[in-house]
Parts: structure tokens; C-alpha cells; sequence
């Protein structure tokens, strides 16, 4: 992403204040959190929890679009897909459409599993925010929205695609 024409000053500049450092500690943190509930729970990692919930809401669904709503590399998603697969959490099947493609689907035991997850993600959420208000959660959910989509923006303009 480029940066725009500011004045660049080091004086004063305090790591612990630059936004982006603290939204990847946060970030960072929960991620850590959630990780090590979902392992000790469920035995999933974060990327094949993340692939089973966009397999359970959009499903027949291809790898290459499981990576891009996930904002995750090719090979992250066939490592967690495959995972998945062995565990008979997910089928993959060729795609009709497309010789050469692959469709995943959540097989009865990945539904039971995912189902069971969601209390465990909802309940880090609610102590994640506990202390902001209703209004506080919907303004930074907005915010984080505006600066993902001008994530997508710059990485379209620049011919990258995803994070």
C-alpha cells in the first residue's frame, strides 16, 4: 500500500501509539486465544476452522475462493483443507463445471463440528468486547470494514490479489 505525502517524523514516535502495531497485537492475541481453544476443543487449527466455516456457509465451494474469503495463500488452504479431508470433516469433489476443479463440502461429522465450534467463537467474542458497548463493537466493526475494503482497493490497483 503506498503511502500517502505526510511529513515523516521519527521524533516521538512511540511504537506502543502507531495503529498499526496495535491492531496486530490485538489481532495477534485473539488469534492466540482463539487458537488455543479451538485446539484443546476441537482439535482444529485456526486455518482449517476458518475454511470450515466458509465451506458450511457457502457450499459446493472451490479451494481458490475458500483462500480468498479467507484472505489466505493457496498453499495455507490445501495444507488446512486437506487436514480437514483426512479427518472426513470435508469431501472435495471434481467441479461439473470445470474438469480439472474442486468443490468442498462439509461432510455430517465437519456439520456437527462446526456447529459445536460456534459457541466457543461467540463466547471469545463476547469476552474480547465485554468492555465496549453495543455502540463502541458496531463503530469499530464498520471501521475495520472501511479499511479492509481500502486494503482491497490498493491490492487490486497494485495487481494483488487478497492480503
Amino acid at each position: 500500500m503506498p503511502i500517502r505525502n505526510q511529513e515523516a517524523t521519527t521524533e516521538g514516535f512511540q511504537l506502543a501509539e502507531f495503529l498499526p502495531h496495535k491492531l496486530a497485537v490485538v489481532a495477534d492475541h485473539i488469534s492466540r486465544v482463539f487458537a488455543e481453544n479451538m485446539n484443546e476443543l476441537h482439535n482444529l487449527t485456526i486455518p482449517e476452522w476458518r475454511v470450515l466455516v466458509i465451506v458450511a456457509g457457502s457450499a459446493p465451494v472451490s479451494p481458490t475462493t475458500v483462500g480468498q474469503r479467507a484472505a489466505m495463500d493457496k498453499v495455507k488452504v490445501s495444507r488446512a483443507t486437506q487436514g480437514l479431508i483426512a479427518r472426513g470433516l470435508l469431501r472435495q469433489n471434481q467441479d461439473p463445471r470445470d474438469g480439472r476443479g474442486r468443490l468442498l463440502r462439509l461432510t455430517r461429522k465437519g456439520t456437527i463440528l462446526y456447529g459445536a465450534s460456534l459457541p466457543v467463537a461467540a463466547t471469545l467474542s463476547a469476552n474480547v468486547f465485554d468492555e465496549l458497548s453495543r455502540t463502541d463493537t458496531a463503530a469499530l466493526s464498520r471501521l475495520l470494514t472501511k479499511i479492509m475494503i481500502g486494503i482491497e482497493i490498493t491490492d487490486q490497483t497494485r495487481g494483488t490479489p487478497g492480503a
